[in-house]
């Protein structure tokens, strides 16, 4: 018996990186996995490797409302009414600059894909989740979304809405049977950390495997009672374990 068997869960961002091990770490623990991202090839390739059956690939691009729209709609028919667990992966690292040097296009495109969008289609789902009885909403935030830091400009200002959003969202849907929570994976071996910190060594960084088990644990019944939290994944581990 898994962890998630009988359930079903959205991952955005699931093509690589973090998305990727959350979606393989769901699938090995019984999972039925949606996949989105704008690769269709690269997600057709992570489906493939998903232990168990009834998983799904719908490619999206999350800066179009439509294609959104689109995705909502698909989730929520292979479902066939009843998510369990969104998690809100994806996002851009927008530019690496001081802020007062950032165009309005760019401060608006960052803010769309990584906290627009998350109200876009996770609005859209709600009424899914509601009908799981034990919904689990994750969102994935930042450190710079709890205090800024220079020349993140867009990204940081993006994820403290996630922040903002993640609290909100807890205290309305508690009713619903609905939990929010929030993941700061920290410094992790990613093509995303790579492009934002050219020069810091990967080989100290974690791999996303090893910060996906909060994950499983925030979308299991095991954290129930967790609700409007944002959580550290590095410093985070199984109850009763010490953190490593």
């Amino acid at each position: 018996m898994g962890l998630l068997d009988g359930r079903f869960a959205l991952v955005t961002g699931a093509s690589r990186g973090i998305g990727r091990a959350i979606a393989t770490l769901f699938a090995r623990e019984g999972a039925r996995v949606a996949l989105t991202a704008r690769d269709a090839g690269l997600l057709r390739r992570v489906e493939q490797s998903l232990a168990g059956e009834g998983h799904c690939v719908v490619p999206a691009d999350l800066s179009s409302r439509s294609q959104i729209d689109g995705l909502a709609e698909r989730v929520i028919r292979a479902s066939e009414g009843s998510i369990d667990i969104v998690v809100n992966n994806a996002s851009i690292l927008g530019p690496r600059r001081l802020l007062s040097e950032c165009s309005v296009e760019e401060f608006h495109d960052t803010l769309t894909v990584n906290l627009l969008a998350i109200f876009h289609l996770t609005s859209q789902l709600i009424p899914s989740l509601s009908a799981s009885g034990n919904g689990s909403i994750i969102n994935v935030t930042s450190t710079v979304g709890r205090e800024a830091r220079a020349e993140w400009g867009p990204y940081a200002v993006s994820k403290f809405g996630v922040e903002a959003l993640t609290q909100t969202w807890a205290i309305e849907l508690q009713p619903s049977g609905i939990r929010v929570n929030a993941v700061n994976p920290g410094g992790t071996r990613t093509q995303m950390r790579a492009e934002a910190v050219p020069d810091e060594d990967p080989s100290t960084l974690p791999a996303p495997d090893a910060i996906a088990p909060i994950f499983l644990w925030l979308a299991s019944d095991l954290s129930r009672d967790v609700n409007g939290q944002s959580l550290d994944a590095r410093e985070w581990s199984w109850p009763g374990e010490s953190a490593t």
